[in-house]
C-alpha cells in the first residue's frame, strides 16, 4: 500500500484551502517561506487610474489614513483575488488581467492618454513600469509593501512529492537553504515557473492564477 502522497506548502494556506487536501487524502505541511511588511506612505500625487498588480498592494493601502477617498478612482489589477479583495472593499475594477504582461498590453493599447499610480512592492518586476515608460504613459509609481525571504531548511527526514510555489521569491528563498530533487513542483503561474526552469524539469503550472488552481493540480495529479 502506497503511503500518503505529501506536498509542502510554501506559504500558509486558508482553512478552506487545507481542507481541500484533508478530504483528498493528501498530507500537507506548511511554512512561509516569505515574509510581507507593509510600508507608510502618503496618499499625494495620485493620478486618475489606480494599478495593482497584487493583494498585498491592496491590504497595504488599507491600513493608510483616508484610503477611502480612493474609491472613486478607477482601477485596474492583476488577479481575480485582487479584483475580489477591491470590490468587496468599494472599489470599481474597471480591467483585471490574470498576468502584468496582458494588463500592460491593454493599458498601452486603449487607455494610454490616461495617467496611472502603480501600487506595487520592492520585488516587482519591470513588467508594467517599463511597458508604460515605452507607451510615454503618465504614471507614477508608490512602494506599498516589502517583501522579505525567509528561507527555512526542511528536516532531512521529510520527504514530499509536490511542492507548491506561489511567487519567484518563494522559490528562490526555498532553493537558499533545500535541493529539489524529484518532487513535483506546483507552480500559480509562469513568472514562478520560469524562476524553477534552471533547478527542475518538473513543473506544473496552474492554468489560472490562483491557489485555489494550484490545489486542485495537486489533487488531479495524485488521484
Amino acid at each position: 500500500m502506497k503511503n500518503q502522497t505529501s506536498i509542502l506548502s510554501t506559504k500558509t494556506l486558508s482553512e478552506e484551502q487545507r481542507q481541500a487536501f484533508i478530504d483528498a487524502k493528501i498530507d500537507v505541511l506548511e511554512q512561509d517561506f516569505i515574509e510581507i511588511q507593509n510600508n507608510n506612505f502618503e496618499l499625494k500625487s495620485i493620478n486618475q487610474n489606480l494599478i495593482f498588480s497584487s493583494q498585498n498592494a491592496i491590504l497595504s493601502l488599507m491600513e493608510q489614513p483616508n484610503w477611502a477617498v480612493l474609491k472613486t478612482k478607477n482601477v485596474f489589477c492583476v488577479g481575480i483575488k485582487s479584483k475580489e479583495l477591491l470590490e468587496q472593499n468599494g472599489f470599481t475594477v474597471d480591467v483585471y488581467m490574470d498576468y502584468a504582461s496582458e494588463l500592460a498590453e491593454i493599458i498601452t493599447l486603449i487607455y494610454n492618454k490616461e495617467s496611472f499610480t502603480f501600487f506595487s512592492g520592492n520585488l516587482r518586476k519591470e513588467t508594467l513600469p517599463k511597458a508604460l515608460k515605452e507607451a510615454k504613459i503618465t504614471f507614477n509609481e508608490i512602494e506599498a509593501y516589502q517583501t522579505k525571504l525567509a528561507p527555512f531548511k526542511i528536516a532531512k527526514e521529510e520527504k514530499f512529492d509536490g511542492i507548491l510555489f506561489f511567487s519567484p521569491s518563494g522559490v528562490e528563498s526555498y532553493l537558499k537553504d533545500n535541493k529539489i530533487k524529484n518532487e513535483i513542483c506546483f507552480c500559480i503561474g509562469e513568472t514562478t515557473a520560469e524562476a524553477l526552469e534552471k533547478t527542475t524539469r518538473n513543473i506544473i503550472v496552474a492554468n489560472q492564477p490562483s491557489v485555489e488552481n494550484v490545489i486542485e493540480d495537486v489533487i488531479e495529479e495524485y488521484k
